[in-house]
């Protein structure tokens, strides 16, 4: 049976008579199973990482297994409980994030019924069309802040109708991968509010499931979990969970945020005047918003928050520093990231006429298209490996850009710190284009944990450490030294406009292919 734990006041998770708080963030991604624990001034005590399995059975195709997800994050909780010195009792509260969007269905037993269907899956596409179509694409934007999108969980549930019915006919639970470790953890069903905005099935203004959206595409509401704010209690850890990790019976366990959201926590954008730049895998620009609303066209998303009662919007770009990646592994697999910056860096902004759009697995903003490709563009005898791999930090630098342009055509506050986060922006080289392309300067911030530390921060609030997130984040996070717009702005406004003009271009010519 499941158990749906309440809390009535922050003074009852104290109940261990902790001396010293400490927080714990867990995050789920496609690359890793993370376990994070702070103290109460946001220093990070222990830190594990657990590398997850990934499988493409077919193209465009993205899965992972969520009885790895559960091994790993065990085996990180031990490792950083172990790192740390600490024990389960401890540990004050948990906060959850992980990739958003991936479907995990479960039979009425809470058994998993197939592999999770991921963020960057792009099999989906007929069923978008149908979602247009059935709720009306103007309708669903103004409920649900999007349109339909392949990489969101709605039409992941409808792929599963279309294509293995008897597995959908044992379904009876939908949970986003973070929320499947909730599941396991204390044995509760729930989610947060930022994540079931990517869902494409929440109302988002209201801040609840959306039955107009589950009754136009016949999703039972009863296969929902109950949602929450990313600082409320939903449940706590479970005896056989406890056993597990080595966490204790009865810590409270919170909403948390998708990653996006609890990543943007992690730098502190919980305000609008304060903008996110995230280089990891993905590229994104986090923009908060104090009310409601979206983009007219959609071309940016429209989320809660994980802050309580708040929104953003937020662009992203599907491969950020996943296109460097990329690339190393192809191109330059001996070499050593460090090695190959220096090369771009001797390159003159620009890379002398070379372009490279990175759309190596389609695109969401502002071009939402699966069948988007990456490309070189303009290649000459004279271009060498340098020009190529700055050509790659360009690109994705253009990449962002357009983001950055949609959320300042939106309106941007008059007054704005851009603060910058993700693998991307350790290197001062890229910080330094980005920063150029944007026309912004950047600010750097003290932890590069991203969304395992935004998790803890949420912990800490539901804690009864801080009042709210602000009070929160402006204890914890502290920016750095910044990267000042240079010389180079000028040569980018130009060469962006050609950039902004190559996917239109060759839209065609990607379907085709």
């Amino acid at each position: 049976m499941l158990l749906q734990h309440k809390i009535q006041s922050a003074a009852q998770v104290f109940q261990k008579g902790n001396t010293m708080p400490y927080l714990m963030g867990l995050d789920i991604s496609t690359t890793g199973a993370k376990a994070l624990i702070i103290n109460e001034t946001g220093r990070v005590i222990a830190v594990a990482n657990t590398p997850q399995p990934i499988s493409q059975p077919q193209p465009l195709w993205s899965e992972q297994n969520p009885a790895d997800w559960w091994d790993g994050i065990v085996q990180s909780i031990r490792a950083a409980l172990a790192e740390s010195g600490l024990s389960g009792d401890d540990i004050s509260a948990i906060g959850l994030t992980g990739q958003m969007h991936g479907l995990v269905l479960l039979d009425a037993q809470g058994q998993v019924l197939r592999p999770s269907i991921l963020w960057n899956d792009q099999r989906t596409q007929a069923q978008c069309d149908y979602m247009t179509e059935v709720v009306g694409a103007q309708r669903l934007l103004e409920l649900t802040g999007n349109p339909a999108l392949t990489g969101f969980t709605a039409p992941k549930i409808l792929w599963v109708r279309d294509n293995e019915p008897d597995v959908y006919a044992k379904a009876a639970q939908v949970l986003l991968p973070k929320d499947y470790i909730r599941y396991k953890l204390t044995d509760a069903y729930a989610t947060d509010l930022a994540g079931a905005a990517g869902t494409s099935l929440l109302n988002v203004a209201e801040r609840a499931w959306s039955q107009d959206v589950l009754d136009a595409l016949d999703i039972p509401a009863a296969w929902m979990p109950p949602v929450h704010e990313g600082t409320e209690v939903t449940s706590r850890i479970s005896a056989p969970a406890a056993a597990a990790t080595g966490l204790s019976v009865g810590t409270p366990v919170v909403g948390g945020g998708g990653d996006q959201a609890a990543g943007a926590i992690g730098m502190g954008c919980v305000r609008p005047e304060v903008i996110g730049v995230t280089v990891g895998t993905s590229g994104v620009v986090f923009a908060p918003l104090s009310s409601y609303a979206y983009e007219p066209e959609g071309r940016l998303h429209a989320f809660c928050h994980a802050v309580p009662e708040t929104w953003h919007f937020m662009g992203v770009m599907l491969s950020a520093a996943g296109s460097l990646q990329w690339y190393k592994d192809t191109f330059a697999a001996t070499m050593d990231y460090d090695s190959l910056l220096a090369e771009a860096e001797a390159v003159p902004a620009g890379s002398e006429g070379l372009f490279f759009l990175p759309y190596l697995t389609g695109e969401r903003t502002p071009h939402p298209d699966p069948l988007a490709r990456g490309a070189f563009i303009g290649i000459t005898s004279r271009h060498s490996r340098g020009h190529m791999t700055r050509a790659v930090l360009e690109g994705v630098a253009y990449g962002l850009k357009d983001s950055f342009t949609l959320v300042d055509q939106v309106g941007l506050p008059e007054e704005f710190e851009v603060r910058i986060s993700g693998g991307g922006a350790k290197s001062p080289v890229w910080q330094g284009i980005i920063a150029d392309v944007l026309g912004a300067p950047l600010v750097n911030i003290n932890t590069t944990e991203g969304g395992a530390f935004g998790a803890a921060v949420l912990a800490s609030v539901a804690a009864g450490v801080f009042d709210d997130v602000a009070s929160a984040c402006a204890a914890m996070i502290q920016t750095g030294e910044g990267v000042a717009v240079g010389e180079h702005a000028p040569i980018y406004a130009e060469r962006y406009d050609i950039f902004q003009s190559l996917y239109p271009t060759l839209k065609g010519t990607f379907a085709e292919l």
